[in-house]
């Protein structure tokens, strides 16, 4: 997609290379054979390595812990080319890096750290992140899962529901209420009364592996309580504004490709003796779809100026996530209806992105909790609580 607005030029080299070489993969390797995985509902298990290789695993965590020490712009950019290829990859590296990576380097102890991050970063060791319940969505503090203190560690008992790379996870990051509030515990794959199930029948993310925890009378030793989750169900929140940043820019990823599809299409499909692009009501839906992309390619970048200055906040990260959502699904839906019948083929991938952005504004707050979190900063007044 062409550099409209010259953002390129606020890129560093090595942000620009890092996206690059995403780019180079999604393009030959990815976008090849999804729309054959999002048929037969697979993730393909062996990008898994790549993007171990490609460094994309604790890309923003310090070299201190074994990360790679990169700028938040960096890992928006990766975040928009893996979405480009398909959400499933986006939203596999953001709960391993921004829900899991990032809740143990923030609020685990030295010794967690030691344990986890460094198999976590080299890939050999997979995590998934359990909030959501059942009846516990956007109200996150009603989950009914609940940890007992005995001696020597804690009982833990409920479930956990939409819980993306569950299936290959090592590690779960659960959070579970206890008598001095929500924490947030490691819970291993091997821990007895620890189950999964797989979500079938998904119309949405279909090659992401999706699964629902059950814990039965699960012991969790004492050192495997994230200490820094003492602060509650704020830290928990604190990991969604982390995922929610990167979902801003991995939705226009998604919307790019569909734009460039449609827009190829549009200037090589003829109808009525000439190209669809030279009719006016479809350049128009062209030029609708570009600004939305532009503007919201510049008002990422600015976040993540922001974010690596140390100035973002969730507020600022909310409306990224609000705007991108919701203009991505418009672009997806335009350019579904600008191929016609094409539109509806996973040989083109506009309706797989289509229906995954379905499932991105919906998860890590649907767009009314983001309007309402912004309602709050503008009028000082909540109407969540």
């Amino acid at each position: 997609m062409e550099d409209f607005l010259l953002l390129d030029n606020e890129f560093t080299a090595e942000e620009k290379l890092i996206r690059d070489a995403v780019r180079q993969f999604v393009d030959k390797e990815v976008i090849p054979v999804m729309g054959d995985a999002c048929e037969e509902a697979k993730f393909p298990l062996h990008f898994i390595q790549k993007f171990a290789d490609l460094g994309l695993f604790g890309l923003t965590l310090p070299s201190i812990v074994g990360g790679h020490g990169k700028s938040a712009i960096a890992y928006g950019l990766v975040c928009q080319e893996l979405e480009r290829g398909d959400s499933s990859l986006r939203s596999f590296l953001s709960v391993q890096n921004s829900l899991c990576l990032y809740p143990i380097h923030q609020f685990g102890s030295e010794a967690q750290r030691q344990k986890y991050l460094p198999l976590m970063i080299q890939g050999k060791l997979i995590a998934c992140f359990g909030l959501t319940e059942r009846d516990a969505g956007s109200d996150p503090g009603s989950l009914k899962t609940e940890a007992k203190k005995v001696s020597g560690g804690w009982v833990l008992n409920g479930s956990k529901q939409w819980i993306t790379n569950a299936i290959l996870a090592g590690i779960a990051i659960i959070w579970a209420k206890t008598p001095e509030g929500i924490r947030a515990f490691i819970v291993e794959k091997e821990t007895e009364g620890f189950s999964t199930k797989v979500i079938t029948h998904k119309m949405s993310l279909r090659t992401s592996m999706t699964a629902e925890l059950s814990f039965k009378d699960c012991f969790i030793p004492d050192e495997n309580l994230l200490p820094g989750s003492s602060i509650g169900l704020s830290a928990a929140l604190k990991c969604l504004t982390e995922a929610r940043y990167g979902i801003a820019w991995g939705a226009m990823g998604a919307a790019m490709h569909c734009y460039e599809t449609a827009l190829d299409y549009c200037k090589n499909r003829k109808q009525f003796h000439k190209a669809l692009a030279s009719f006016q009501l479809v350049q128009k839906d062209l030029v609708t779809m570009f600004l939305e992309i532009e503007k919201t390619r510049a008002f990422n970048l600015r976040i993540g100026q922001l974010k690596d200055e140390g100035k973002s906040n969730f507020v600022m990260v909310s409306l990224a996530k609000l705007n991108a959502c919701k203009e991505a699904l418009k672009i997806a839906r335009s350019a579904r209806n600008l191929l016609g019948a094409n539109g509806i083929t996973l040989a083109y991938p506009v309706i797989r992105h289509m229906a995954n952005l379905e499932a991105v504004s919906t998860y890590e707050g649907t767009d009314n909790i983001h309007h309402l979190i912004a309602g709050k900063y503008l009028t000082g007044l909540d109407a969540i609580n």
